[in-house]
Parts: C-alpha cells; sequence; structure tokens
C-alpha cells in the first residue's frame, strides 16, 4: 500500500457491513488508528501481524498526528478507522488540516453510517412519497453547542424524517423539543448498537418514548429517528407504478382507453 493515511468508514458494527475498500486498506496497513470506544474490534480482525494498532480514544490530536506523521517519515500505510461513515460526526477535517500542513497524503474511504444502519434495522426508508422526502441528520445540543439556526425545535417544524446522533441521553430534553412541531403521536425509534449482535430496538412514539428508553436503560451508542415514515401510512412510489410512463418503460392503460 501506499505510504499515507487512510480514513476509512467501519460501518456500524456487523464487521461484513464495511466495505471491500476499507477492509482491504486495514489489511493491508502498517499501523492502524481505531476508534476504539465505538468500532467493532472485529473490524480489524484481518489486519497483518506485524501492524501496530492504536486506540484513538486514548489519545488526543496531537498524539494521533504524530503517529501518522512518523509512520508516514517511515514509508508506511497509516489506516485510521472511524466508526460509521467518517463524513458524519468522524471528525477528519481537522486531522486532514494537519496533514496538509505536514504535506502527507490521504484518502477518505465511506462507510455505512449508523443512521442507514438503524433504518435497515426497522426495515424501513426514510423518503416515503408523499409522507416524507427529506431526511435531516443531526444532533442535540449538549456539550457541544450546535449553530443558532440547527435547533432541533427549528429543524422539527419541517416534520421531515429525521435522525438524531448522539443524543439519547438527553431524551427527556429532546422530546420536549421535538413537541413543539410533531404531535405525541409522532412514531419514534431507538436503535441501540444497530447491527451489532446485541442490538437493542425501543419503538413508540412521542409521548411514551422517554419512559421506555428509561426502563430499557440506553444511554449511549444509540441512534435516534422519529417522523411518520416509521408508521403504517405510505403511498406507493411511481417507480413501479404501471400507468407511469419514463425513459425505460411506457405506461400501461386499461384496455380500450
Amino acid at each position: 500500500m501506499e505510504s499515507k493515511v487512510y480514513f476509512i468508514g467501519a460501518g456500524p458494527g456487523d464487521p461484513e457491513l464495511i466495505t471491500l475498500k476499507g477492509h482491504k486498506a486495514i489489511g493491508g496497513a502498517d499501523v492502524i488508528i481505531y476508534a476504539g470506544s465505538l468500532v467493532n474490534p472485529q473490524v480489524l480482525a484481518n489486519c497483518g501481524k506485524e501492524a501496530v494498532i492504536y486506540n484513538s480514544a486514548e489519545m488526543d490530536l496531537p498524539e494521533i498526528i504524530e503517529v501518522m506523521k512518523n509512520a508516514c517519515a517511515q514509508g508506511l500505510s497509516v489506516a485510521r478507522v472511524h466508526t460509521g461513515d467518517p463524513s458524519i460526526y468522524g471528525s477528519i477535517r481537522e486531522q486532514i488540516e494537519e496533514l496538509d500542513k505536514l504535506q502527507i497524503g490521504y484518502e477518505v474511504i465511506p462507510g455505512v453510517s449508523s443512521f442507514t444502519a438503524a433504518a435497515s434495522v426497522l426495515c424501513k426508508e426514510f423518503t416515503v412519497p408523499e409522507i416524507s422526502q427529506t431526511v435531516i441528520c443531526t444532533r442535540f445540543e449538549g456539550r457541544t453547542p450546535v449553530p443558532e439556526l440547527e435547533q432541533i425545535e427549528l429543524l422539527a417544524s419541517h416534520k421531515t424524517s429525521m435522525a438524531i446522533f448522539l443524543s439519547v441521553h438527553m431524551m427527556e430534553k429532546l422530546v420536549e423539543k421535538l413537541t413543539k412541531h410533531y404531535s405525541g403521536s409522532t412514531p419514534i425509534a431507538v436503535v441501540e448498537k444497530a447491527t451489532w449482535t446485541d442490538q437493542r430496538v425501543v419503538r413508540g412514539m412521542l409521548n411514551d418514548i422517554v419512559l421506555k428508553v428509561k426502563e430499557a436503560g440506553i444511554r449511549k451508542t444509540a441512534m435516534i429517528l422519529v417522523g411518520d415514515f416509521l408508521g403504517t401510512e405510505y403511498n406507493n412510489s411511481k417507480l413501479y407504478d404501471a400507468g407511469f410512463t419514463h425513459e425505460y418503460r411506457q405506461g400501461k392503460t386499461p384496455c380500450g382507453e
């Protein structure tokens, strides 16, 4: 492998949900830095016997960059393994900017995000015709602030499909904000450790989900999905409608018309 840093999306948890390219990059890397608090260790099962492995949960940014710099100075390749997809709450930009300063090459390999994994666990699609055609990925404001125009209650005013990261420990406050616009009967699901062998799913409505999550004892590593896309009402898409004409198929009409 080329001597550079590979930012790899390890997927949501199931080690088979990493991309083939990411799997190959981990297998060929000389140095691996992985987010140990979130990434399933089984994702690293194919790493080389001589690979040096670091857990970034125990490191700060300067320490991470120092490992990358030293490895690349020796002509080694580095796999920087993030959970899900590194473009969503991956904090890769700050690492990339430091690598640019050091003139160290890098590549980003995408992965399956936990929000799409959670939808797969529920067997739901975010974009249901005439119900919701927009997905908002966000997080509730906690120790890390969010921009003023991205406050949860403002985003909720659109009543779209929502995927809320890093917020299950503030469930009561979150629901209070959401119900300023969503009705109390709006369906919601909390998926803990989606696609892991010990995943758990709590389903409910906004008016009862807080108690259900509390009773389940879920406090972290969970995705919150909310919106009418989780409900039972929906409309078929035009894509497979027999009467809908498009470039690849002529619409069918009843006999005699």
